[in-house]
C-alpha cells in the first residue's frame, strides 16, 4: 500500500495529462512535483519539460491547487 499523497506508481507524463484534464492539483502532489524539480536526481529533459508545464499552468491561473 502506498503512502498517503504519493504519487501513483505510473508515469509522469500521465500524471501530468490527468492534472490537465482536471485542470487542478493536489497541494500534496504540487509540493512532490516541486521536490522532484529541485532535486539532485537526474531526471530527462522530456520530464523537466512536464513539470515546467505544470508550474507554467499554476503561474497562468490554468490550473487550481485543491487540498
Amino acid at each position: 500500500m502506498s503512502e498517503p499523497g504519493a504519487l501513483p506508481n505510473m508515469s509522469l507524463e500521465v500524471i501530468v495529462e490527468r492534472i490537465f484534464s482536471g485542470r487542478q492539483i493536489s497541494r500534496i502532489h504540487q509540493k512532490l512535483l516541486m521536490s522532484v524539480k529541485l532535486s539532485n536526481n537526474l531526471i530527462s529533459d522530456a520530464e523537466k519539460q512536464l513539470l515546467d508545464r505544470v508550474f507554467d499552468g499554476l503561474q497562468r491561473g490554468f490550473l487550481k491547487v485543491v487540498d
